[in-house]
């Protein structure tokens, strides 16, 4: 008996067709997890935003209801990622306040040989910042290099900057820096 390639395809779908049937998964159409969560989508307000993982400046759309985030997705209509995400966007639920037990939300801190954490407030924790950059700065301080050129740069402080600034912001902070006397700044918006 000669068997075509297309007869024993057939009859293997079919053969596993009844099979799988016979262990009881149903095989006719069922109503998708995003129709169920569009249901939820309709009473939420909806906000347009940037997804700040690197510099690409793709578009999401955020829903919200009761003060909390519940959907994060692509935005279709945006023209650099037409509603698409990448592995970091995907994961921009994650990033909302509340919807991640791991996330940080209060300032840790730990002083100098400690082995353990303290809970801060941002209200000590920026003028304590500030104070610290400011008399390294000041203790650092060149006005002058080895060969008697002018300088003014502090090489004891560096920056690692971050993708979740726009363009506008990455300028802002750049003339911050720069104005402390800053060489080394970095930015790790890279994918």
């Amino acid at each position: 008996m000669l068997v075509t390639r297309r007869d024993f395809l057939k009859t293997s779908a079919a053969a596993a067709g009844v099979a799988i049937a016979g262990m009881g998964f149903a095989l006719g159409p069922v109503e998708a997890h995003a129709v169920e969560l569009r249901k939820n989508l309709q009473e939420a307000s909806e906000t347009y935003s940037i997804c700040p993982f690197c510099g690409c400046g793709c578009g999401f759309v955020v829903h919200a209801s009761g003060g909390k985030v519940i959907n994060i997705e692509g935005d279709s209509d945006h023209p650099i990622n037409d509603g698409t995400a990448c592995s970091k966007g995907s994961s921009l639920f994650q990033m909302a306040m509340g919807n991640n037990a791991n996330r940080l939300d209060k300032v840790l801190y730990r002083a100098p040989n400690a082995t353990d954490w303290q809970e801060m407030s941002l209200a000590e924790a920026i003028p304590m910042i500030a104070a610290r950059i400011k008399a390294t700065r000041d203790a650092t301080f060149e006005t002058t290099n080895a060969n008697g050129k002018t300088v003014n740069r502090t090489l004891r402080i560096g920056s690692l900057g971050s993708a979740a600034l726009d363009n506008e912001e990455c300028w802002l902070y750049q003339k911050f820096l720069r104005a402390l006397g800053l060489v080394y700044i970095e930015h790790q918006a890279r994918n």
